[in-house]
């Protein structure tokens, strides 16, 4: 069973950037789709991007169209996503989860489909 690190919180000031990595441990990351959720306090978890199991497709809901980036290093058997030109909206808590059951990624929204969640790294926007 794949387990799931995420590192990169960090307080930055809107306009900043941020990278966020998702690492893996115990199964091979390149085996699984995996897509990047936030989450703030009294609201659904949003998924953000999704990245497919053979990493050639990515996927970014509309928030993260255009200023977010997902990417993933086999040889590191880590995810990454790079947020640039952040907003304080952007501040969450981002979790990163995984699937190996499908090679596509889902309809975002669809966090019912990802069993293997990562603990969560915290990003707060502000001036």
């Amino acid at each position: 069973q794949l387990q799931l690190v995420e590192s990169g919180a960090g307080v930055v000031q809107p306009g900043g950037s941020l990278r966020l990595s998702c690492a893996g441990s115990r199964a091979t990351i390149a085996n699984y789709v995996i897509q990047w959720f936030r989450q703030t306090p009294g609201k659904e978890r949003e998924g953000i991007s999704c990245i497919n199991q053979d990493g050639r497709a990515t996927y970014y809901g509309d928030s993260g169209k255009g200023r977010f980036t997902i990417s993933r290093d086999d040889n590191k058997n880590t995810v990454y996503l790079q947020l640039n030109n952040l907003k304080p909206d952007d501040s969450a808590v981002y979790y990163c989860a995984a699937n190996r059951a499908i090679p596509l990624c889902p309809s975002f929204g669809r966090a019912d489909l990802f069993g293997s969640w990562g603990q969560g790294t915290q990003v707060t926007v502000s001036s």
